[in-house]
This record gives C-alpha cells, sequence and structure tokens, in this order.
C-alpha cells in the first residue's frame, strides 16, 4: 500500500487531520487497532473549545454539533458554600465553549470519511514505524492475521499514549507529573442540575458537575490514585456529591439511576520533540494534560490543524518550512494548556498531605477569580482555549 500521509489512530485527532488533508486534496490512510463500535463509544472529553467548533464547521463536520451540541458561555466555580460564575463572553470578547461528547465527534468524522474520504482501515494493528528519518518512512501493520507495510510520504502518529509511533524518535525528552488522586465519574440519566459546568473546591476533595446531554448528567469526585469504581456504591456517590456541591442558597442535587461508573488518573506528560524526520506526532502521542481544564481533544485539534496547514504548504509551494517549525509551534500551545490545566488541577483539589496553609492559598485563588476582572479573564481565556 502508498498514500502521502499514513495515519495511526482514528481518534479525533486522526480523524480530523484525514478530514482536512481530504479537503485540501491529500491523499491518506488512517490506520486503526480498535473495531469501529469500539472507536464511536469510547468515553472521553466532551467539552469543545471555541476554535474547535470553528474548525469542525470549516471542515464540513458541524451539522449535528450545531444541531445538538450545548453552547456554554461560562462556568460555576463553587467554594465554602458560595457560588461564583465566570462570564466567558464579556472576559474573553465573545468566546465559548460547546459541550458536545468526543464519541460524537468520532461517530461524525467517520461517516465522513468512508462515506468520501481515504481508507480507514479497523482492526488493524500498527506494528512499527520504520525509516522514519529517510525519505520515504512506512508503517508496518498487521491486519487479518497478515502483516502488510504502508510506504508513505509523512507517518503521523495519532495512536495515543501507548502507540508505536512515540517509540520511533530517538533520544526524546519527557516531562511529567503524576497527582495523587483520581476521577471517580458517574453517567446518570437525570437532567443536569445546573445549565452549566459547576466546579466546586471542597476540603473533602474537588467534585465537578458536568453533563452529555439535557437528559444525562456527567459527574465527577475526587479520589484516591488507585480507587476501584465498584467501591463506590450509588447512594454513596450521591450523598458524596451532594456535600460537595453543597451552597448557602436553595440548590439541589438531582438524582437519578447511575449507568456508567468509571476512574480516570490524573496525570500531565509532554514529549518533545514532536517530529522527528518525516514521522510527525499528535495528541496524545505526544502529550497529555489532568482534565480539569478540558484541554485534551482541543489540543489534539491545534495540532492536527498546524500539520494540516503545514503540509498543504509544502504541497503548494515546494516549501517545508512550516513543516520544520511543526513540532515548536505545537509545543508553545502544548505548555500553555499544561500550565493551564496545572493551575486549575492545583487550585480546585486537596492533596492528601495538604495542610491548612495550602488550603487557604486555594481559597485566597479562587476569591481572586472572583473578585478581580484581570483574574476571571485569565480564566476564562484559557478555558476557551489558546490560539493556533
Amino acid at each position: 500500500m502508498r498514500t502521502t500521509v499514513g495515519i495511526i489512530g482514528a481518534g479525533p485527532a486522526g480523524l480530523l487531520l484525514a478530514r482536512l488533508l481530504h479537503n485540501a486534496g491529500i491523499d491518506s490512510v488512517v490506520l486503526e487497532s480498535h473495531d469501529r463500535e469500539y472507536v464511536e463509544h469510547r468515553q472521553r472529553a466532551g467539552i469543545l473549545e471555541q476554535g474547535t467548533v470553528d474548525v469542525l464547521r470549516a471542515a464540513g463536520a458541524a451539522e449535528r454539533l450545531d444541531r445538538e451540541g450545548l453552547r456554554h458561555d461560562g462556568i460555576e466555580l463553587r467554594y465554602a458554600r458560595t457560588r461564583h460564575r465566570v462570564d466567558f463572553p464579556a472576559l474573553t470578547g465573545g468566546r465559548s465553549v460547546t459541550v458536545y461528547a468526543q464519541t460524537e465527534v468520532c461517530k461524525d468524522l467517520i461517516a465522513l470519511q468512508l462515506a468520501d474520504g481515504g481508507p480507514l482501515l479497523f482492526d488493524t494493528e500498527a506494528l512499527a514505524v520504520e525509516d522514519a528519518d529517510g525519505p520515504s518512512p512506512r508503517v508496518r501493520f498487521r491486519r487479518d492475521g497478515v502483516e502488510e507495510t504502508l510506504e508513505c510520504a509523512y507517518v503521523v502518529g495519532c495512536d495515543g499514549f501507548w502507540g508505536v509511533a512515540r517509540r520511533a524518535i530517538p533520544d526524546g525528552r519527557t516531562f511529567e507529573r503524576t497527582y495523587p488522586y483520581s476521577w471517580l465519574g458517574i453517567l446518570a440519566d437525570v437532567p443536569p442540575s445546573h445549565d452549566e459546568l459547576v466546579y466546586a473546591r471542597h476540603d473533602r476533595g474537588f467534585a465537578l458537575l458536568s453533563m452529555r446531554s439535557p437528559a444525562v448528567s456527567r459527574l465527577y469526585l475526587q479520589v484516591p490514585a488507585g480507587t476501584d469504581a465498584d467501591s463506590w456504591t450509588d447512594d454513596e456517590i450521591w450523598a458524596e456529591l451532594d456535600r460537595r456541591l453543597e451552597t448557602d442558597d436553595d440548590w439541589t442535587l438531582q438524582r437519578g439511576p447511575i449507568t456508567q461508573k468509571s476512574v480516570t488518573p490524573m496525570r500531565s506528560y509532554v514529549h518533545e520533540p514532536m517530529r522527528h524526520g518525516r514521522l510527525f506526532l499528535a495528541g496524545d502521542a505526544a502529550h497529555i494534560v489532568p482534565p480539569t481544564g478540558a484541554k485534551g481533544l482541543n489540543l489534539a485539534v491545534g495540532d492536527v490543524v498546524t500539520l494540516a496547514r503545514a503540509l498543504t504548504h509544502e504541497r503548494d509551494t515546494g516549501s517545508p518550512a512550516l513543516l520544520d517549525t511543526y513540532s515548536a509551534d505545537c509545543l508553545r500551545r502544548v505548555w500553555q494548556a499544561e500550565r493551564f490545566s496545572y493551575d486549575m488541577t492545583s487550585t480546585l483539589h486537596r492533596a492528601p498531605d495538604a495542610d491548612p496553609f495550602e488550603d487557604r492559598l486555594q481559597l485566597a485563588r479562587l476569591e481572586r477569580i472572583a473578585g478581580s476582572r484581570a483574574a476571571g479573564a485569565e480564566l476564562a481565556e484559557g478555558y476557551t482555549g489558546f490560539p493556533y
């Protein structure tokens, strides 16, 4: 098999890159180790930055997003039983975010790729990237029990943290932070108890009220790292959410049947560089952020937009200038998102060894955001997305 761009991984990064390249007239092949059902039902992020929504619209992939996505113009911070709303449009010049699950983004992009894009091969395991620094890199893969080779002009690793692409980059440098807590997340068949996301700092730990749709709530609790989701009963989860989200007014948390439980580890990770020869990394293959700032999917979108632009520029002009700066261009945005996600995480989560001094610092940070337009704008600008 031969193509211009070989893409490993059919998550949102790989699928969107394939769509952007198709629209630019550049052929590609996407290799995905799992089957279609797995990809379309893999629960991940659900917050799209303004820039991500704009990119999906421009790519012709936002028909259902515009119909079913939930635009949010702010979030609510809760601490010391008080409530403070951060107004995104007022603080950012009109930007907002949209609640639309990653599963739905993948479904939309898969449908487009299968309808008029290049080959999208499910149940196809990438085994190795070979000759990444040569003129014709190759992806060795296994499909239906048979090993084959995909010859490319370029290879893009969108295959996540455990994929094969990053292993083909010699002498890379990694930066990592592992947090001593995780998120216990639930899906519940009950309308959200608030019309915007609620981020709560509490002495017992962080809590988040989110949603998947007007009829389905998504909620999270900070729990110790290594927690087994099944060790929490439904009643215990609702009772703890009640405690951590409580306020001094008449707000109440609505309960409903819990349909899914899972535990999400918390970590920060960056691999530098994001390029080696004709191999490029995008999304979780290059960087991971804790979910507090809702940056993961959006960072992946920034990567592939930057790369598609660079590949198109090279095709149209013969100049590799934008490809040569791909890693540096992406990493500037990645590190700003890492900083923002770390700040959000450290402000809202209580560490196991936290002392009263740290507790008071957290409250002081939150009071600063609530009382200062500049501090509120800093949060709003980070949450709605850094430019790319």
